[in-house]
């Protein structure tokens, strides 16, 4: 009997719960003037039940008599507090995302409404009791307020049920806004702070525990928590990246507010956030710019990018808008990237309060007369020639557009700035012209000679190169392509289990090259001291992990992401080097060194310029690959194996060969061949 009045309970209490859940579903499906209509008539139901219950509560029976005084007064009062509840706009907050602004409207409305009642009760002399008043404001401010909570927690408890349960690190200040921020959303559910201070640990911030970094596994697992989130945006290079490492081998998503400096600057905001930075990914502290080194040769003077859209190029922009230069000119053959990097630097500019001109000009390096009549017409001062094809195998498939562009577009721009009386020209290099496996690589050393060459001269302009390895997150790299590949389920491609690589991220690139330019006295080559070479397998595995994946071959349960090697591409090596040799000086900066390397006489060099001009215009990959074989060291035995051309051309030679044209000859097929 007793299980079945049990049942009869629960199905009941479950009943009302299901109907009460229906009823709210329906009215906010309702119009939004309707439900406005609804609530209002709603909370003058509370005044009026309020001042009722305020009497009964003060007699302490139902058994009591009101006149009309005391019904015109209570009249009164709800036509009032209709008026006030209006004006101060309570209708117009959304209840279920209600914030504390619309709470205290409703303390001050309810305050209104019962100052109306008093002084209606008071100037009359309504027979009711004095306290009447008082009881009414906590009794409507109890029914108005609360049911609005009520209906805001049961929302917040529907959305927090399809969100993401997160943990966020770090229950600083950054830690509580990151808090306040995500309870206005339903996309995050926060569990719990972790934080390595003791004094934080086991105290309550916000109703929310904070507990020790060594409980991150136990509560991940118990919590079924799919994100961290670190709000540590002053922690030190060195503390981010332990703690980082520290969450590798964890099963969750791991990300962060942006930093400190970002935060303080304006340009980001502690709900913005974002995935793991480059910085952090790359495991070392980033090379420290020396400013007074990066503005010696922008502030104040007129200065040009070439290749202003690319990635180095672009951040080239961004670096020397900051400096104060009197005028940037912006050249790039791309008219998309060329459009957006104008716009980008113009908002830059435009929120750092910078005034200088800015001048988007189209056009190619390979252009010298043009080159000439811009550093001519503009007076340029500082040229950094950031305009390259960089992608490896790309430039294998594409031998003489790649050499013409990297070699004669460096030596044309070059000697523009030679017969133009340029102060200053920066060649953007890169750790893949020393004793390089592939065309771009010799490519890019050919053009060091060009400057080294040139350098020889008396000239007024000074010529440098700054050599570097890879850049962290630029177009081609290998960031961008494994994040993509993660993101759609993988598996996450790489060369080869031993292929290693230098790297840094794009802001330090752009700062090296800013300031070798002011430390350059004529054909110097600046390299980074990069430290360790990182392997491309474990940037790959750490990548997979911090996006809350496991591989193959972890013990984990959990959602995996395989690692699948595809072999070597064309032209690469398993390990790039910086230098050619071991001569090598300091410098002004202390991560910054000066090589001293082989090169060749200007005439030697200007001999050769002029032979690889006329293989490239015959396009003969095969005499320039023999140039390059020749001049670059490291580079001899280099075969032509992948230009598409190439192939073409000697696919149909063959062709030629075996079934030969009528009236001709395969001589006469190809004039330019032996």
């Amino acid at each position: 009997m007793l299980q079945r009045i049990g049942k009869f309970t629960s199905r009941s209490a479950t009943g009302v719960v299901g109907s009460v859940r229906d009823a709210l579903r329906k009215m906010v499906e309702l119009p939004r003037n309707i439900k406005q209509a609804c609530l209002l008539g709603l909370d003058m139901v509370f005044v009026t039940a309020s001042m009722w219950c305020a009497v009964a509560f003060r007699y302490g029976h139902l058994n009591f008599h009101l006149g009309p005084l005391e019904y015109a007064c209570g009249a009164v009062t709800v036509l009032v507090s209709a008026i006030v509840f209006l004006r101060l706009g309570l209708y117009r907050a959304v209840i279920r995302f209600m914030g504390q602004q619309a709470i205290w409207a409703i303390l001050t409305a309810v305050s209104y409404s019962s100052l109306v009642l008093g002084a209606t009760v008071f100037f009359t002399q309504a027979n009711v009791p004095r306290s009447m008043p008082f009881i009414y404001f906590a009794l409507a401010l109890l029914c108005i307020g609360g049911t609005r909570l009520t209906v805001r927690a049961y929302y917040q408890a529907k959305l927090r049920s399809r969100s993401d349960n997160v943990i966020i690190y770090g229950a600083g200040e950054s830690g509580r806004q990151l808090l306040t921020a995500l309870h206005q959303g339903d996309q995050y559910q926060v569990v719990v702070f972790v934080d390595d201070d003791p004094g934080l640990q086991h105290s309550v911030i916000n109703g929310l525990q904070v507990a020790h970094p060594r409980e991150l596994e136990q509560l991940i697992a118990q919590h079924n928590i799919t994100q961290v989130l670190l709000a540590i945006p002053s922690a030190s290079s060195e503390r981010r990246k332990e703690i980082i490492n520290s969450l590798v081998g964890l099963p969750v998503y791991v990300r962060t507010v942006p930093r400190i400096n970002e935060l303080v600057s304006g340009q980001s905001s502690v709900i913005q956030i974002q995935d793991i930075s480059l910085d952090d990914l790359l495991g070392r502290d980033p090379v420290p710019p020396h400013p007074e080194l990066i503005d010696r040769c922008i502030t104040g003077k007129v200065v040009m990018v070439t290749g202003a859209g690319g990635s180095i190029g672009s951040e080239l922009c961004r670096q020397i808008v900051l400096s104060g230069p009197s005028e940037l000119v912006l050249l790039d053959n791309s008219e998309y990237a060329l459009y957006n990097i104008e716009r980008e630097l113009r908002q830059l500019m435009a929120t750092a309060g910078q005034e200088l001109e800015l001048v988007a000009l189209l056009g190619t390096v390979q252009d010298q007369q043009r080159l000439e009549s811009i550093f001519r017409t503009f007076g340029v001062q500082t040229v950094y020639h950031a305009a390259a094809y960089k992608h490896v195998p790309m430039v294998e498939h594409n031998v003489a557009e790649g050499v013409a562009n990297n070699v004669f577009g460096t030596w044309y721009a070059a000697e523009a700035a030679r017969k133009t009386r340029v102060e200053t020209f920066v060649l953007v290099s890169t750790d893949k012209a020393v004793r390089p496996t592939n065309i771009m690589g010799a490519s890019k050393r050919f053009a060091e000679m060009i400057l080294q060459g040139l350098a020889q001269q008396d000239t007024h302009t000074r010529f440098c190169m700054v050599r570097f390895g890879n850049v962290l997150g630029s177009s081609g790299s290998v960031v961008p392509l494994f994040r993509e590949q993660i993101a759609s389920g993988g598996p996450v491609t790489v060369t080869h289990p031993e292929v290693s690589r230098y790297f840094m991220s794009i802001a330090e690139a752009a700062q090296l090259v800013l300031q070798a330019s002011a430390m350059g006295t004529g054909g110097d080559v600046f390299v980074l001291d990069m430290g360790e070479p990182v392997r491309i397998v474990d940037l790959a595995r750490r990548m997979i992990r911090l996006s809350g994946y496991e591989m193959n071959h972890d013990t984990h349960v959990g959602e995996h992401i395989d690692i699948e090697f595809i072999g070597l591409r064309p032209g690469e090596k398993l390990h790039e080097e910086l230098l050619l040799g071991s001569n090598v000086t300091g410098t002004g900066h202390p991560m910054i060194m000066r090589a001293e390397e082989e090169c060749l006489s200007h005439r030697r060099m200007n001999k050769l310029l002029l032979e690889l001009r006329q293989h490239c215009d015959a396009m003969d990959v095969l005499g320039i690959t023999s140039v390059l074989n020749d001049v670059v060291s490291g580079f001899s035995d280099h075969e032509v194996r992948y230009d598409h051309l190439w192939k073409k051309q000697s696919g149909l030679q063959r062709a030629a060969l075996k079934v030969p044209a009528a009236g001709g000859n395969v001589k006469e097929l190809f004039p330019d061949k032996p």
